[in-house]
């Protein structure tokens, strides 16, 4: 998928949501724990649900890493339903690879031929070697972290150069920018630190933002917006907790639908006001 194809889903769809599935056994309604795979039993339910306002969903791979052979398979499935039943959708594997050359190779192996995800989210901090692997694939993109939601973003990437002031995460942007182009990476920027993203968008003001932290960690959708939205949108706001877990009952998808229909509205209202719909 292209950029001008991404534009043109969240267009059509009036909504620029990704979902999270970081999908908890622990958390899902216990009747499910009665399915062959409950991880994927919920996944299927979440999707179906939501597919009609979500341009992306984000599968974490924690959470399927932790069940072993049986979570792969859980990722496996929900990758190929949403291929096979949703075709329009973008999906992203937050994994947060990052290693020398060789072995980026295979997790871009693993991601792309194996599991066909669209895209996959790469640290940067092991350099040009590491990212460049997963850049050799036509359609595919790597969503790189720049800017996290967590607190713990304070220790390092806002450290400045006390030459010229430039923050690390601003040397990310500037150096990385230079590895691909607008239509193979993205950068993660989390909701939570909205108020840098006008000073981001000087640095890479046509590459689309992935940013988390909407919903469950704080982060306001309408200062995303106003702050990192571009000429083709050039967001995928993603919420998971606040979402897929909406309810712990019978009705989780239901709810789940619910919760993500009143973030699509905001999102269409948003899209109209920059008369982008």
């Amino acid at each position: 998928m292209n950029t001008e194809q991404l534009f043109e889903n969240i267009k059509r769809k009036g909504s620029y949501l990704c979902v999270g599935l970081d999908t908890d056994i622990r958390k899902i309604p216990r009747y499910l724990l009665d399915a062959t795979d409950p991880v994927f039993a919920f996944n299927k339910e979440i999707v179906d649900a939501t597919a009609d306002v979500a341009v992306a969903y984000k599968p974490n791979l924690a959470f399927y890493e932790m069940l072993g052979v049986q979570g792969w398979s859980s990722l496996e499935k929900t990758v190929n339903y949403i291929r096979y039943n949703h075709p329009d959708i973008f999906i992203i594997a937050d994994a947060k690879r990052g290693d020398i050359g060789n072995t980026a190779s295979m997790y871009a192996r693993a991601f792309f031929d194996h599991l066909d995800f669209d895209a996959v989210t790469v640290a940067p901090y092991m350099g040009e070697d590491s990212v460049k692997p997963f850049l050799t694939y036509l359609d595919r993109w790597i969503v790189l972290l720049a800017l996290t939601s967590n607190k713990g973003a304070f220790d390092f990437q806002f450290m400045e150069d006390k030459a010229t002031g430039e923050k690390l995460f601003e040397k990310v942007l500037k150096t990385s920018s230079q590895w691909g182009t607008t239509e193979n990476m993205m950068y993660v920027v989390g909701a939570t630190k909205a108020e840098e993203l006008a000073g981001i968008r000087q640095i890479i003001p046509n590459h689309f933002l992935l940013v988390p932290g909407v919903g469950a960690q704080g982060g306001s959708l309408s200062e995303v917006s106003k702050y990192g939205m571009n000429e083709q949108c050039g967001l995928l706001v993603n919420s998971s907790r606040a979402i897929i877990y909406a309810s712990d009952g019978e009705d989780f998808a239901e709810k789940a639908r619910e919760n993500a229909l009143k973030v699509a509205a905001e999102m269409k209202e948003i899209l109209k006001l920059n008369k982008l719909i």
